[in-house]
């Protein structure tokens, strides 16, 4: 297991992927980078997770993550919305598997809990607590990538968790 781990999270959507990269070494977290990927709403979906493929491989050759981490599929009250995050996010998951990354796949609540303690927290709280974990000061950020740094963050979590027990 590196010394130094390199994370890609990843809170994808159609419209906006969010997306932020942090870095662990002995257990202090790192901010790398974060962002967000937005498609032209104009455009048809197939182009749509064309660029977010794109973008997303760009972003691996550049940072070289050792891993992703994604959240998943909430369920949505409209399936048509459901099925658009379900395909973005099979277009981020393709573009970390064609680049060889592992992905971990993250329940909403699964990640408000790591961070907060509590799977139902509001997103400012969570947001709050991604610039405390990664010290930064006034982040000004996009809701999407900080939640895609609370993924990241969540994944080193549970990865350092998983080291400690053995598994």
């Amino acid at each position: 297991m590196p010394a130094c781990v390199t994370v890609l999270g990843l809170d994808p959507g159609s419209r906006v992927t969010g997306w932020g990269i942090v870095s662990e070494m002995s257990g202090q977290a790192t901010l790398i980078a974060q962002g967000t990927i937005k498609t032209p709403v104009t455009k048809p979906v197939a182009h749509r997770l064309g660029v977010i493929f794109e973008q997303l491989a760009a972003l691996i050759r550049e940072h070289a993550p050792d891993e992703a981490a994604i959240e998943n599929v909430f369920v949505a009250k409209h399936p048509g919305s459901a099925l658009k995050l379900g395909q973005a996010r099979g277009a981020a998951m393709a573009a970390c598997a064609v680049a060889g990354l592992s992905v971990g796949e993250y329940e909403p609540t699964k990640v408000k809990s790591a961070l907060v303690g509590t799977g139902r927290a509001p997103k400012d709280q969570v947001a709050f607590m991604v610039a405390q974990i990664l010290g930064v000061k006034n982040p000004d950020w996009a809701e999407d990538a900080s939640d895609a740094l609370a993924v990241a963050i969540c994944h080193l979590n549970h990865r350092r968790m998983n080291r400690l027990a053995g598994l």
